[in-house]
Formats: structure tokens, C-alpha cells, sequence
């Protein structure tokens, strides 16, 4: 892929994977304010799952922000973690492999982003200028 294709395919995956991860979010929110029961989560609590999918709605808006992309993503690569670690404790193992990939994903995007961000800058953000 040439660097243009490759700059737009990381961009639509930021993009794609930031909308789709707040839809999920949404509806998630949505059936535990109303007490709803979401395929896959009867047995989680319904305070859990709203404060679960609160934070994930939020780090989710975070991440579609360019200026709290990184914040955004790393605190939903934590999000997805804690769901991967309380599916499995509930003895949920129906489909793992999606919130892997969600996450390898957004680890993906937010790897991208910065080397471009030291490259634009020509040198790590966190080195001064003599």
C-alpha cells in the first residue's frame, strides 16, 4: 500500500472501531437502565453493566477526539481487558475472540497514530529542545 492508502485504512479503522465500540456501548447502557437483558450479559448485575458501558461510552467519545485519542484508547483497552477477565469469570467463553480483536484493533490505531506523531514532530514528545 502506498502512504496515502495506508494514512486513510488507519484512519477509517480509528474511526470505524470508535463508532462501532459506542454503538455497543449505547445499547449496552440502554438495556441496563432499562433493565433489559443484552444477549450475553443476563448474568452480570445491572449496576455493573452501567457503569461498565458509561465508561465505555465516554473513553469511547474520548478516543474519536483527536486531542484525547490516546487517553481514549488506552482506557478502553483496560475496558476490554475487565470484560474479557468477567466474561471469563462468569464462565462466558462463547466468543472471546472479539473483544481480542477489538482490542488488537485499537492497540493497532493508537500504535499508528504515535509513530506518526513522532515522526511529524521529528523526535519523542517527551524530549526537549536545547
Amino acid at each position: 500500500m502506498t502512504a496515502s492508502r495506508t494514512a486513510f485504512a488507519i484512519r477509517f479503522l480509528h474511526w470505524t472501531m470508535g463508532l462501532v465500540v459506542l454503538l455497543e456501548s449505547c445499547r449496552t447502557f440502554y438495556a441496563a437502565h432499562f433493565g433489559l437483558h443484552g444477549s450475553g450479559h443476563a448474568s452480570i448485575l445491572n449496576s455493573v453493566r452501567l457503569f461498565l458501558s458509561g465508561a465505555e461510552i465516554i473513553a469511547a467519545l474520548l478516543f474519536l477526539v483527536p486531542l484525547t485519542t490516546f487517553v481514549g484508547g488506552y482506557v478502553l483497552l483496560a475496558i476490554f481487558g475487565l470484560a474479557i477477565v468477567i466474561h471469563g469469570l462468569h464462565g462466558e467463553f462463547g466468543r472471546p475472540e472479539i473483544m481480542v480483536l477489538y482490542g488488537v484493533a485499537m492497540w493497532v490505531s493508537l500504535a499508528v497514530r504515535k509513530d506518526a506523531e513522532i515522526t511529524i514532530h521529528g523526535q519523542l514528545p517527551t524530549s526537549k529542545k536545547l
